[in-house]
């Protein structure tokens, strides 16, 4: 799946309130920023933590090394004994609590218990004190769905213990950008371990130059603004060469001494708009003043400081080289540790198309693989297609998975977006519909308390989806009860 450096995913940069996350667009961009009329203890199910002893090298029968890895659970709609438990997977950042989004709706629907596993190495999940590129060879995909296989059975075999029982729940597996992913996978590789799997604005196919990613920007951002914003950047462009100092201080960006980090920058800054619902904020005042003849730059870098960083969380530091080249394990550990992930199997490097790109055509193939290898050494490359043979990418075979998308998020063209009856996939087609709009409503941030649908410009379009979801969530769950009860 999260907005600072590189991928606006998935997925969701961090504050102190987030469960979902706000990198870069190279974290998938998840939104960490809250409505300003909502506290943070309206914004969590629960923030209490337990704590795991999780395995750290699943492939070695001689590697017995543990780890401590973070973990929630909310059981007060939880209806004892057999009532189903729902995994809520934590992605590319620190896992704060069980956030009270659309999920909470679903859980009080279901009578279902949640629980939520950090992912390894993010947050407080973490195997060293180190974050050299030698100690991250145990972070992968492959070992953080183990992670969560083994996490799922020792939880289940605790539950059992406190229920007085001997047979499984019935467990569904949850999942918005790279979370969603994984989400799918784990059904992939673990069908008897969860009845099926919602993989939201999940990001399953490994894609390496990801050129559909500003396509569909300019597509969500219709031709006046997608105009406008070709236009901006070339003038960025030319003001780096007149005064880069200047152009670079209006953003609040001027520690950033690589002119092609500074227009990933505000090339991320865009993206924002599009994948959290919010285009009217960037695309209003952007063509108002290109009409009027004013200061485009100038009226961009107005929109990057006031929405971006203030509201979404947009931070200039994980752009910053230096910054995310620190190998010493601290709270903005999470740019570096998702871009070992981007830099060795999943890339989604965003170039610039060949013609009419609203991103600098600096940013093409050879700036990802040079910052890879600046960060972590020669030879780092993401193998996306031994990712997508292992996986199967858009052609993932497996059953009993949803698959939901925004109409306006340029992620989706990693997703599956093609429906079968065994793997739904439904687009929530909307002016505002962008990340994970299934689970966190419109816009998609700043946060909005149970996910809400009402502020989405078609909201029947989300709640008919929802519904969609309700009805293959409840027949897989029955049936998995009834399979369940048949074995006995």
């Amino acid at each position: 799946m999260s907005s600072d450096h590189g991928f606006i995913l998935i997925t969701i940069v961090i504050t102190s309130v987030t469960a979902f996350l706000s990198y870069s667009t190279n974290a998938l961009l998840h939104s960490g920023s809250v409505s300003h009329d909502v506290s943070p203890r309206d914004y969590y199910l629960t923030t209490d933590a337990h704590w795991f002893n999780q395995t750290l090298d699943h492939y070695s029968p001689h590697d017995h090394r543990k780890f401590r890895q973070r973990y929630y659970e909310y059981l007060d709609n939880f209806r004892a004994p057999d009532g189903p438990v729902f995994m809520i997977i934590c992605g590319e950042g620190p896992c704060s609590g069980i956030a009270k989004d659309y999920m909470s709706v679903l859980a009080k629907k279901f009578e279902a218990g949640v629980v939520s596993l950090e992912h390894r190495y993010y947050g407080k999940s973490y195997p060293f004190n180190s974050l050299a590129t030698e100690n991250l060879r145990y972070l992968s995909s492959k070992q953080a769905l183990f992670d969560l296989a083994a996490f799922r059975q020792h939880y289940q075999a605790t539950l059992n213990v406190k229920l007085n029982r001997s047979s499984d729940n019935p467990w569904f597996f949850f999942g918005v950008s790279y979370p969603g992913a994984l989400s799918a996978w784990f059904r992939l590789k673990f069908p008897h371990l969860t009845c099926g799997s919602l993989a939201s604005s999940a990001v399953v196919h490994a894609v390496y130059d990801f050129s559909a990613f500003d396509q569909q920007i300019g597509e969500s951002a219709g031709q006046e603004c997608k105009d406008a914003l070709e236009e901006t950047n070339k003038l960025l462009e030319l003001g780096l060469k007149v005064n880069r100092k200047a152009v670079k201080a209006l953003f609040n960006a001027t520690e950033l001494h690589v002119d092609a980090d500074f227009l990933y920058l505000t090339a991320d800054a865009a993206v924002m708009a599009f994948q959290y619902g919010n285009s009217d904020k960037l695309c209003v005042p952007l063509v108002k003043a290109k009409k009027n003849g004013s200061d485009l730059v100038e009226t961009y870098s107005k929109y990057v400081r006031d929405h971006c960083m203030k509201v979404w969380g947009l931070h200039v530091r994980p752009y910053n080289r230096k910054h995310l080249r620190n190998t010493v394990v601290t709270a903005d550990s999470t740019y570096r540790i998702w871009w070992f992930q981007v830099c060795t199997e999943l890339a989604y490097f965003q170039v610039a198309p060949a013609n009419n790109s609203v991103r600098s055509q600096q940013i093409n193939t050879e700036y990802h693989l040079d910052l890879c290898k600046s960060l972590f050494g020669k030879g780092t490359y993401p193998d996306v297609d031994a990712t997508n043979l292992y996986y199967g990418g858009h052609k993932i075979a497996a059953t009993k998975i949803i698959f939901t998308n925004g109409s306006q998020d340029p992620w989706r063209h990693a997703s599956k977006q093609t429906s079968s009856p065994e793997l739904p996939s439904y687009i929530m087609d909307c002016h505002n519909c962008g990340h994970g709009t299934d689970l966190r409503g419109c816009p998609q941030s700043p946060m909005v308390i149970e996910g809400k649908s009402n502020n989405c410009s078609s909201p029947d379009v989300v709640n008919k989806v929802r519904q969609q979801m309700v009805e293959h969530i409840d027949l897989w769950l029955s049936e998995c009860r009834g399979s369940t009860r048949s074995s006995k």
